[in-house]
This record gives structure tokens, sequence and C-alpha cells, in this order.
């Protein structure tokens, strides 16, 4: 999978002919994307991946999650009738009552459901399900039952088809693991080689979940125990990062390594009263102790002015001030890039500092309403983008530049963007209101392009009372590839959310893979994305995968 810029959760809705689902149980999954707009209908519980449900494949990154405070649980739709179009981005017709969580589908004597076991030869090794450590294996898969029925006549009882919630890129604590080189596929159907696989130890070839085909692995796979296998992440894990030969580029940084060692520039609104800004020190000096050691973070202030904070002044907390009533001058940037300060210093270095300069932040004390401070929220997003380019900018003039990691800016704004390029009136009733906010809309929207340009995202996180003006904001950061949250205030949820913009995944254009057994149908996908038709008919005969392209 490439990279995907903030996508929500893709929700997959199969109807399978010969199984359904036999329980019910409720789980607190991801948030729903905001499609959803009927309250849910019933809890879709964790099912802990069997062999024969399905295999999805991640590689060089994953898409983003939302931010937001969990609401309910998503809503999955009934396939009792065949959808008219396959893919849907909207929320379907109201749906059936429930079943209760105490209610049981009906069984016969013998087991009436398949757990996806099935045998092969003495040499093959068992399934590794036994080492997942608990809820891993559906950190970002989620199924509506623990088990499905297979035997026909009992799977057409009850009307409630078997879905799956699919969050590819729901935020991994550890990170998943990185291989350098390509996987090994079906050379079938296409399917990777994956946890729920049989390997043939004496010969090292495995079996495809999918097609069930034999295949080989040069040799890799050979092993002496099942215990040897292990060592394969890909063997091992329910999750893990490729980062294949064939689209490897030079300065390719792997996604995990990218989110240790990609700058973090904090931009925060100093117009704030002070009840708001103590919760917004404590969620930043939380903040500073969640990074990783090698993280690299700036700290710049607006207001009327914009002021970017030097660290290596350790003793007092110093900062170089630009005006705010328009966009910085190549001049200013010069002296700010090349002078003797330093603006992006790794964590391991600059902690004491960064607690240094939070510590030191002071409230607004002019007596003027929130929604009419100056706020110069645009330019203090250009010095940033500045400062995380570097004297490198100079040297790259008309050419894209991607590292690979992506670096992140994240705005902290208490009132709405009134002061300098693209900003608005304080008031509604400005007699040239309307073609200033076209104005300032273009100009946001072609900031967020630039800072795309460059592999750089702007999340802006709102809080308080005040107005910011939604509408002015969220070019910015959707056309950079991130997100406008808005919370209450500057406490615990806007803390967490802080955390969880610097350590996401992020990207664009990404492609999602599904692949499931032969009797498992697809016919609905609810979710922010298109049916994509890749043509790997020449390489595999029998690819039946249903392709997804994020938007």
């Amino acid at each position: 999978m490439a990279n995907n810029p903030t996508q929500p959760n893709v929700g997959f809705i199969p109807s399978n002919p010969e199984q359904e689902q036999d329980r019910q149980t409720p789980i607190h999954p991801p948030p729903p994307p905001p499609t959803f707009a009927a309250p849910p209908r019933f809890p879709p519980p964790i099912l802990h991946l069997q062999k024969d449900q399905g295999s999805i494949h991640s590689a060089n990154g994953s898409p983003v999650p939302h931010l937001s405070t969990p609401p309910g649980p998503p809503v999955f739709t009934s396939p009792v009738r065949p959808a008219a179009v396959p893919f849907r981005t909207s929320p379907v017709s109201p749906q059936p009552p429930a079943l209760s969580t105490a209610s049981s589908l009906p069984t016969s004597s013998s087991p009436p459901y398949s757990n996806g076991s099935f045998d092969l030869q003495s040499q093959a090794s068992g399934g590794l399900e036994d080492h997942i450590p608990l809820g891993e294996s559906s950190s970002f898969v989620l199924f509506s039952a623990h088990k499905v029925l297979k035997q026909k006549k009992q799977a057409n009882v009850p009307s409630l088809g078997f879905g799956a919630l699919v969050s590819p890129g729901r935020e991994v604590s550890t990170g998943p693991q990185v291989i350098q080189r390509d996987p090994h596929r079906c050379q079938s159907c296409g399917a990777y080689a994956n946890i729920y696989c049989n390997i043939l130890l004496g010969s090292g070839q495995w079996q495809c979940v999918i097609c069930r085909k034999l295949n080989g692995s040069d040799g890799e796979y050979i092993a002496h125990s099942k215990e040897d296998l292990h060592r394969f992440p890909e063997l091992s894990s329910p999750m893990v990062d490729f980062v294949q030969t064939g689209t490897k580029r030079p300065g390719y940084v792997p996604v995990s390594d990218s989110r240790m060692s990609a700058p973090v520039v904090l931009v925060i609104d100093e117009c704030l009263d002070e009840p708001h800004l103590h919760h917004l020190q404590s969620s930043l000096h939380a903040f500073v102790d969640s990074l990783p050691p090698t993280t690299r973070l700036g700290i710049i202030l607006y207001g009327r002015t914009v002021s970017v904070y030097d660290f290596s002044e350790e003793s007092v907390a110093s900062a170089d001030v630009l005006p705010g009533d328009k966009s910085p001058s190549q001049d200013s940037l010069k002296a700010l890039i090349y002078g003797t300060g330093i603006y992006l210093s790794p964590m391991h270095a600059s902690l004491a500092v960064a607690h240094s300069i939070f510590s030191s932040l002071r409230p607004y004390k002019l007596n003027v309403p929130e929604a009419s401070r100056d706020r110069c929220l645009g330019t203090a997003v250009e010095v940033a983008l500045a400062i995380i380019q570097g004297p490198s900018a100079d040297l790259s003039r008309g050419v894209v530049k991607r590292s690979g990691g992506n670096s992140r800016i994240i705005v902290c704004a208490g009132g709405p963007n009134t002061y300098g390029p693209g900003s608005v009136p304080h008031s509604f009733n400005h007699p040239n209101y309307p073609y200033m906010e076209k104005t300032a809309l273009k100009w946001m929207e072609n900031l967020g392009r630039e800072a795309h340009r460059h592999n750089i995202l702007v999340d802006i996180l709102c809080a308080g009372t005040c107005p910011v003006r939604v509408p002015i904001l969220h070019p910015l950061a959707k056309a950079s590839g991130g997100v406008l949250v808005l919370h209450d205030d500057f406490g615990e949820a806007f803390g967490v959310n802080l955390q969880r913009a610097s350590a996401r995944s992020a990207g664009s254009h990404g492609l999602l893979e599904l692949r499931t057994s032969d009797d498992i149908l697809i016919t609905q996908v609810v979710g922010p994305g298109e049916e994509s038709h890749v043509d790997t008919h020449e390489t595999f005969k029998n690819d039946t995968a249903l392709y997804i392209q994020m938007l």
C-alpha cells in the first residue's frame, strides 16, 4: 500500500452464501467515517482472524486515522438485498433491529461453524495464531462476528450479513516491522505469504490461505521447526511494512523510521486567556515528554507577530520575531535560517529548553474580544515551512524534494486567522468580507499545496469557545494531507490528539488491496475511496483481489 492522506475507516460489507455469524459482542472500534450519519444499529465485535477469512497487505506506509475522540461504533449495513452499486460512499438505508448480545443462532449437535483449519502434509507447520498477542491481530481489522456458520441451510436463517471494518491507518503503538525486500506472493492469485500460511518445513514451500496453492520461497522458509519461522516478520506478525525493491528510491525512509526522525513544528496561538493557556501548557508539557528522543522539534508562536524560538539558549526562553502583517521576505528568512539560532533540535538535547519555553508563555493582556484579536496564522505557517526546508530550500527551486518521511506542522489555534495573508476581517459586516474570504480561501489552499509538495503535513487542532472560521482554515489542512479537529478546550482530549498527530502515518494516493476466500463474496464497500482497476492478470492468472484507490 502506498501512502495516503487523512482517510477515515473503510467498512467492508461482505455477504457469505455459505457462512453467517454466530454471536455478537460489543467492542469499541476506532472513529467511524463522517459519512455514517445514522446512529449505530448494533455493535460490531472483535474477531480474531482465521485462516480462511482473508488477507490484507500493506506496504510502504499507511493512511492516517481520525484524531478526534471516538463517537459511537459505526454502522454495518445488511446485505440482504444486493446493492445496486458495489461501492458506496454514503450511508445506507435504516437497518433491521440488531440481535441482542445474549441471542444465538440455531446449531446442530456437530460443530456448525468453521474455524478455518485445514490439513496439509505432516511436516507442515501449524498456524502461528497462538503467538499473536490478544487484540493485535485485529488492530486495524474488526469483524462483525467471532465465528461464522459453514452450513448453508443454517447460515440462511439469520438475515444479518458478515462484515468487516478496515482501518488501514490506525495508529500502531510500536510501529510495524519493516522488511527491505519484495514479499513472497502466490503465483496463482497474487496473495501474500503471511502469519496464517502453513509452511512445509522441509522444502520451504508455503500454502496460500486464499486459493490453497503451494508456492516456493526460494528456500527461505526451510526450517527445522515452526519456532524457527518466527524470525520472519511476515510469519510472526499480523502486520508488516515491505519496502519493495521495485519502488525503493534514493533517500527513502521506512514509515516506522520516518515517524521517529521527521521534524515536528508546533505553531501556537499566543492570544489565549489564562484558563485556556493553563490547559494548553499542561498538554504541551505532556506532548514533548512523549516524543522519541530523535524527534526534532520546533516551536513558533503567533499573534500580531511571529516568534521563532531558539533552542541554543538554555537559560532563558529566547525567540526571533518577524512581522505578521505580510509574508516573510526571502532576506528575512535567509537571515533566520543562516543565523546562529537553532530552531529545530532533537528532543534528547532540548527537552529541558522546550519545557522552559512552554512555562514562559503568558496569557493575552489587552482588553480585546477573543474573535477580534490579531492572529497571523498564515504567516506563521509560512515561517514553519521555511524552517523545515532549511538552507536546502535555495537549492531546490522548481524541484520537488521527497525525503520519504513526512514533516509535520501542528497548529494549536484558539481563534480565527484575522491578520496578515490568508486572513479575514474580524467582523462579518465588513463591506469587503465576501471578496476577502474568497481570497483567503485560495491563499490557504495554495499554502497547503506548497506544503504537500515538500512532504509537509499541516494539522490544525482548534480548541476553546471562540469561532475559528473553519471554512478558512480547512483548505490549508486538507490540501497538505492534514486534518482539522475541533475540541471543547485544550485539556485531555486535545493533548491526546496532539500526541496522535505527531505519530500518525500519513501520505497520499494509497491503494488498498483486499483478498478473501472463494466462499466470501464482497457485496458492498462503504468508505472514502473508489474502486481501482489494476491489471495483474499477466502476472497472476487468478487474481480476484478488490483494489480500492484512497482519495
